[in-house]
């Protein structure tokens, strides 16, 4: 599906793509925040679907998209490189499966499923077929957590004793706030931890370069019943989680989620304690991060001219512009098409870290449910 152009000649030309054909599930806020990336990118914005196609035709005025399409299949038909998943979590796998198997890639959002298996055979299939999947682990693309990664790497921190942080929100604060995640038919058997708590073990493991070995978590559902939009229903899914974990290079954390924290909008936090440095990220400061030692501490902030290749790589403005998450959200997709077109794009959190995230997310769970009794083996590779 991918075009290349060339003049015939008997000298080397540069050979210009043609712009991916990108199709969108999802017509909500995902949706959105996924059609201004692939605008940003260049892509064509071929079509929408969504659960009908009257929210579909909306869709596609909203987003700029070319045509609505009553289902997935109309629009994979439509002949799309890249499909994009933003429906909610429990039809994940089935629209990626059915892009995978089309030879289509495939950005899609998290849980990359709701099942391990499912998550390991979408992996394994999307190997197979050679198509590129990826997941919008998108806090990866801040250029101060890319500085903070460095950092830990170039060994600043000395040896890390500590991991710790939150994720807390505020956006189902009241019994009368409900949304489809609070459905563990649509949304999963964790919605909390799934939801949000899925970035913040990414970071972890990702600025870290080391993985969770073992947990115990526990659960609380502050709200028995929610409004829902037919009845109200029993809440059987966590508006709080908190963990305990060691990593396999002996990291002691703590980390706790709340999406009915007041207050506080989106602030996932997070810090390590070492013999050397300290450092620690706000992403509702994104533009800075702090390093601490025993003279105190000092902010550091975003300076394509001091940073990292890497950090400074996906400064797009100037130190003292802001940046945010939508440039987070159009660095991952750029990176995304990047790596469909062949090239190679550092940190780009694929398919495997969608499932390395199902995976602990699935143990969360089963800790919780016991009472905090301690999950084990999570170094280990899932099948792919």
């Amino acid at each position: 599906m991918l075009k290349e152009t060339a003049q015939a000649t008997s000298q080397p030309v540069a050979v210009t793509a043609a712009p991916l054909r990108v199709g969108i599930v999802g017509s909500g806020f995902m949706g959105a925040v996924h059609a201004r990336a692939a605008h940003a990118a260049g892509a064509a914005l071929v079509g929408v679907s969504a659960s009908s196609l009257a929210s579909a035709a909306r869709a596609r005025d909203a987003l700029g998209a070319e045509r609505a399409f009553s289902s997935v299949d109309d629009l994979l038909d439509a002949g799309v490189d890249v499909l994009h998943v933003c429906a909610p979590n429990h039809v994940h796998f089935d629209l990626a499966r059915a892009a995978v198997q089309a030879g289509v890639h495939v950005v899609c959002e998290k849980p990359l499923t709701t099942d391990v298996r499912d998550a390991e055979q979408l992996t394994r299939e999307a190997a197979q077929q050679g198509v590129v999947g990826t997941v919008p682990f998108v806090y990866r693309f801040h250029p101060m957590v890319r500085e903070m990664r460095a950092r830990v790497d170039r060994g600043e921190t000395g040896r890390i004793a500590l991991a710790s942080g939150s994720y807390l929100q505020d956006w189902l604060s009241n019994s009368s706030d409900t949304n489809w995640r609070v459905d563990p038919k649509l949304g999963g058997a964790s919605r909390t931890f799934a939801d949000i708590g899925s970035h913040w073990f990414d970071l972890l493991e990702f600025i870290l370069g080391d993985r969770v070995a073992r947990l115990s978590a526990q659960f609380a559902t502050q709200f028995a019943a929610r409004e829902d939009r037919s009845a109200d229903t029993m809440v059987v899914t966590e508006d709080t989680v908190t963990v305990q974990f060691t990593t396999a290079g002996g990291v002691l954390g703590s980390f706790a989620a709340s999406q009915v924290a007041r207050g506080r909008k989106n602030r996932l936090a997070i810090e390590l304690s070492g013999d050397a440095h300290s450092f620690a990220f706000d992403q509702e400061n994104p533009e800075s991060l702090w390093r601490g030692d025993e003279l105190g501490g000092r902010t550091l902030v975003r300076d394509p001219k001091t940073l990292a290749p890497d950090a400074a790589r996906l400064c797009i403005v100037p130190a003292g512009h802001p940046q945010g998450y939508q440039e987070c959200f159009n660095a991952f997709v750029a990176d995304t098409y990047a790596a469909i077109r062949g090239e190679h794009r550092e940190g780009l959190p694929t398919f495997r870290d969608g499932l390395r995230s199902v995976q602990l997310v699935e143990a969360v769970v089963g800790s919780a449910r016991t009472g905090g009794d301690w999950a084990r083996g999570l170094t280990q590779e899932q099948a792919a």
